[in-house]
């Protein structure tokens, strides 16, 4: 199972339904990860997942890194406007990682700033 980055597609910054033709947040991150994924042959090995929805809605975008064998980590309150970089940075760490834990000091600054969850790996 390869080592996912999932980003909700629905995300937006507020609860307010859209106006027909405008972007979800959370679709804005996806592309800009996409492109900036495809420039970056260190991210060849993280998928960009998108989801329906992560239940963060009335918030800015939520993401979640997830590999076998590794903790979770998730990131809410994440603006689509000056993140997609700093999530690719956090992808590479958690990428080389052998456990997946990442010291909170090694976060990209932007990411410091977000509400973050850790989930731990499950036992079998």
């Amino acid at each position: 199972m390869p080592t996912c980055l999932l980003v909700c597609k629905s995300c937006n910054r507020s609860s307010e339904e859209l106006p027909e033709n405008q972007v979800a947040d959370g679709a804005r991150l996806i592309e800009q990860l996409n492109a900036l994924s495809a420039e970056q042959t260190q991210c060849k090995d993280l998928r960009i997942q998108p989801v329906g929805c992560l239940w963060t809605c009335g918030s800015p975008c939520a993401v979640a890194f997830s590999a076998p064998g590794k903790p979770t980590y998730l990131f809410t309150n994440v603006t689509a406007d000056d993140t997609a970089a700093a999530l690719l940075q956090f992808g590479e760490l958690y990428l080389k990682s052998k456990t997946g834990n990442i010291p909170w000091q090694q976060f990209p600054q932007v990411l410091q700033e977000v509400s973050i969850a850790k989930i731990p790996t499950m036992s079998r």
